[in-house]
């Protein structure tokens, strides 16, 4: 039988929506998980006081599976639907996780992003949305959740879906290519299960939403590029990096160079799911060993090419930039920490080149003072440390970065341009 085509799936939204919930309750309803399972976890949520968090308590559990055993599969779980096979990158909602949700969303074929119908959509809701199209997360469905609690009325989901509907816009999704689903992930309605509750409701369940996705490109003819996650030293093996290829294929006996490292091995082996690959292709993510390879001499944030077409090291870099959230303004010489793929390194603004209309993409202004919340503009940025990135439009999935500070995300942007440092 022929493999499924692979999509890397993000669940995002704000903390209190639900989103564990529905996590838990498709794998439960598409037979991931055994109910048994759901049952022991129930009674211990009930005799804790938490009686409905069975299901967040499911990938929860899967956390403390995870954090006992060396798997290589980080934070994710693999599920099937009738046309793919989906691995869930389970990205936590809270503020204080938005940078993980960085790096998770940026690997996304796909987000579901959720909404409580009970309280629509929070300032949270808007981040995320934003950041889901500035990191080029190219697909969203929008699950209405929560539907049970109120009372399965058709307005609050039509209230619900006008307020997302508003925010897709603003940001550029197209508007038409959104599927919406109301559903209940605590009692499964349109989750899996099309729901008798919600008569007037005649689309798709999340399971069906998912099914209708288009299958993602295949970056495989393009140079190979694989940011590092990981690297573990296993016993008997030796160095083993942990990776998502973004673009490329990779192979055994490929000769590879990680960058900004500098340093050449081989690929003795490639894992993925604890099963042996003779290659991997764009959207997987494995577990490769590399002959010369010490574990000191790469780490989390290098990205590993081929050493004929070595990833571009940047002295300087030009890149498209919308500020999202800061508290005063950013001038000449501001060095917050950019989240690119996986590299978290401090940058500092050299140059405010152009301040453009976001709506319309045209210049505003040449060479201004500042810039502040709600800004698009170009930008020069100097890394303070050698960064392995892109041109956003030869590999997209290296060019697009967020900007932290302060324990939030004042900026997202893309690579337009890069000024390469001689290694």
């Amino acid at each position: 039988m022929a493999e499924k085509p692979h999509m890397n799936l993000v669940f995002i939204g704000h903390v209190d929506h639900g989103k564990s919930t529905t996590v838990g309750r498709l794998l439960l309803d598409t037979g991931h998980i055994e109910p048994h399972v759901i049952e022991k976890y129930k009674k211990e949520a009930e005799q804790k006081g938490k009686a409905t968090f069975e299901f967040a308590w499911v990938m929860d559990g899967l956390k403390e599976e995870r954090e006992r055993g060396l798997t290589i599969d980080v934070a994710h779980k693999r599920f099937n639907s009738p046309k793919y096979y989906f691995t869930i990158i389970d990205a936590p909602g809270h503020r204080d996780f938005v940078k993980n949700m960085i790096t998770g969303t940026s690997q996304a074929d796909a987000a579901v992003i959720v909404v409580s119908a009970i309280e629509g959509p929070q300032a949270q809701t808007k981040e995320h949305i934003f950041l889901a199209r500035t990191l080029g997360v190219p697909q969203v469905i929008i699950e209405v959740n929560k539907m049970d609690a109120v009372g399965y009325q058709q307005a609050k989901y039509e209230e619900t879906k006008k307020a997302v509907t508003e925010l897709l816009k603003t940001v550029g999704y197209k508007v038409e290519e959104v599927q919406f689903v109301p559903a209940s992930g605590y009692k499964g309605d349109n989750v899996a299960k099309a729901s008798p509750n919600m008569p007037w409701y005649k689309g798709s369940t999340l399971l069906q939403a998912l099914d209708n996705l288009k299958e993602p490109p295949k970056a495989t003819d393009k140079a190979l590029r694989l940011p590092v996650q990981d690297v573990y030293t296993i016993t008997g093996v030796g160095t083993v990096p942990v990776g998502r290829i973004e673009t490329g294929v990779l192979k055994p006996d490929m000769k590879i160079i990680f960058m900004p490292a500098n340093k050449v091995g081989e690929v003795k082996s490639i894992e993925m799911h604890h099963e042996t690959l003779p290659q991997a292709v764009p959207g997987d993510n494995v577990g490769f060993n590399v002959r010369g390879l010490a574990k000191t001499d790469v780490k989390r944030g290098d990205v590993a090419g081929p050493v004929d077409n070595p990833p571009s090291v940047a002295k300087t870099f030009t890149a498209q930039i919308m500020v999202l959230n800061h508290p005063s303004v950013i001038t000449v010489g501001y060095t917050p920490v950019f989240h690119l793929h996986t590299a978290q390194v401090a940058c500092t603004f050299t140059e405010l080149q152009k301040k453009l209309d976001p709506k319309t993409g045209s210049v505003k202004e040449e060479n201004p003072q500042f810039l502040k919340t709600g800004d698009a503009a170009i930008v020069k940025i100097t890394p303070t440390k050698p960064l392995a990135l892109e041109r956003a439009k030869d590999f997209p999935q290296l060019g697009r970065f967020a900007v932290r500070d302060m324990g939030q995300t004042v900026a997202a942007g893309m690579v337009i341009d890069i000024e390469k440092k001689e290694m």
